[in-house]
């Protein structure tokens, strides 16, 4: 009985290096061992980094001017054939570059062959994946700012809008909803500045390295960095091609990204249920129920929370990678970029949903405050209080624990007690706590750089503005 699965069948040996063989490799062998499926996404940085040395080579005399334009041309030809959806991807010549290659080849004949001179796939794949990643975080810079932008706005728009502060999930002192999302806003500043700086490590050219040692011919490897935007030119040609820290370290400020996404989204789960109903989120961000038609679900910020798991599962698929490679480079290293792309397609589409959703937040100033009213939110401020009046500040902390304790028993907030109630507890409380009890005065009097008073989220804003202004 004749055998059709042709996964026995083996494929011609790929002639950009099969004459070392004796055999052809075997047709599962070259589709497991391809990238040219997931790869080809860089085509764009495989052809900007092939144009740069084509050009550094006719500088150094290794090739003609002509030999130098019909390269140029022959890929500014291929670009156009992939982008238009006329180029054919082949898996038996394995990944992009090597496709593009052998098209460069058959459109301008033997001097597409020169190309490859004084590099190797091992330098020419680090160099692509640095320009993707490059370019991709530039992307997610441009998207976090936009975001960043719009808790600004809500920020300043919800300056005076009194909610409930929460440690342990329990009410803990009043604050203002401009602050709390001015939270967030000092995250992802971090988070920006953690991009920034990974960028620095990102660009830095590996071509010239070759394979592992360098090359014999005469390449000016400061030029063709110069020609493709890199700081500057890799110090050593065995780290060049073997390491993928800059990938590493760029996913995990991803992963630290996303956790802060995770813990945002987590907020405005609870803040859009009916136990809070502090906030209302627009429906083009939601989603209802197949069989209770009440609901409408934070479906956005809920993705968002599970995909934070994604992206740090890749995190940790990178290092485990690359935690036992011997140098120079291994096969092991075609495993970096699926992880590596999943995590930019991941990131860049959480930061645009939120950039869009954030602007668009209703709160609910009423559900805020008398949620803020309940739980002896100014308690605090009592304390506070009784220590500016004179009473050791441990005394006070007992004064407020028996005031509220008394609350608890007659269902009464400290700023619904009446003052004979209250002095009942201590003789220096006066007609004027009732200033500092009410909501209102509680969040105006944290009046200092950091604070929650309504005239300190204004004056943030007014910072991160500035500061997003200093981007450019």
């Amino acid at each position: 009985m004749s055998n059709n699965n042709s996964s026995s069948q083996p494929q011609q040996a790929n002639q950009q290096w099969g004459g070392r063989f004796s055999e052809a490799t075997d047709a599962f062998v070259a589709r497991f061992t391809a990238s040219v499926d997931f790869d080809q996404r860089m085509y764009r940085q495989d052809i900007q980094g092939s144009v740069a040395h084509a050009r550094m080579l006719a500088k150094v005399g290794v090739l003609t001017n002509d030999e130098r334009d019909d390269i140029v041309r022959g890929l500014q030809e291929i670009v156009d054939e992939i982008e238009s959806g006329e180029f054919e991807w082949s898996v038996a010549l394995e990944d992009v570059h090597m496709n593009i290659e052998a098209a460069l080849t058959q459109k301008i004949g033997i001097t597409g062959k020169k190309l490859h001179t004084g590099r190797s796939r091992n330098d020419q794949v680090a160099t692509d994946i640095r320009l993707y990643l490059r370019d991709e975080l530039d992307v997610i810079l441009s998207e976090l700012s936009r975001l960043q932008r719009g808790l600004l706005d809500v920020a300043e728009r919800e300056a005076d809008t009194i909610m409930p502060g929460f440690t342990h999930l329990q009410t803990a002192q009043p604050v203002t909803f401009g602050h709390h999302l001015l939270a967030w806003f000092e995250m992802l500043q971090r988070d920006f500045g953690r991009l920034q700086d990974c960028r620095k490590r990102i660009n830095i050219m590996p071509l010239g390295a070759a394979a592992l040692a360098g090359t014999t011919y005469p390449i000016d490897r400061h030029y063709t960095a110069e020609l493709l935007g890199f700081d500057c030119a890799s110090e050593n040609s065995l780290d060049s091609v073997s390491d993928r820290d800059f990938a590493i370290e760029f996913c995990a400020a991803a992963s630290l990204i996303m956790t802060h996404l995770s813990r945002s989204s987590e907020e405005l789960v609870l803040w859009t249920s009916a136990q809070f109903d502090f906030i209302d989120l627009p429906d083009r961000f939601c989603t209802g129920s197949s069989i209770m038609p009440q609901k409408k679900n934070p479906d956005v910020p809920e993705l968002v929370r599970g995909k934070s798991g994604r992206v740090t599962g890749h995190l940790v698929s990178l290092l485990t990678l690359m935690k036992s490679q011997p140098l120079a480079y291994n096969k092991d290293n075609q495993e970096d970029k699926e992880p590596l792309f999943d995590v930019i397609d991941t990131l860049q589409g959480c930061l645009r949903a939120y950039a869009d959703m954030i602007p668009a937040i209703t709160s609910k100033k009423e559900n805020m405050r008398e949620a803020a009213l309940r739980g002896f939110s100014t308690a605090t401020d009592l304390a506070d209080y009784l220590v500016r009046s004179g009473v050791a500040f441990r005394d006070a902390h007992e004064i407020v624990g028996k005031s509220v304790a008394y609350g608890i028993e007659q269902s009464k907030d400290l700023g619904e007690m009446s003052l004979a109630e209250l002095q009942q507890f201590s003789d220096q409380i006066q007609e004027d706590v009732f200033e500092v009890l009410t909501l209102e005065g509680s969040v105006a009097a944290r009046d200092h750089i950091g604070g929650t008073a309504p005239d300190q989220v204004r004056a943030a804003v007014a910072r991160g503005r500035q500061k997003l202004t200093d981007r450019g």
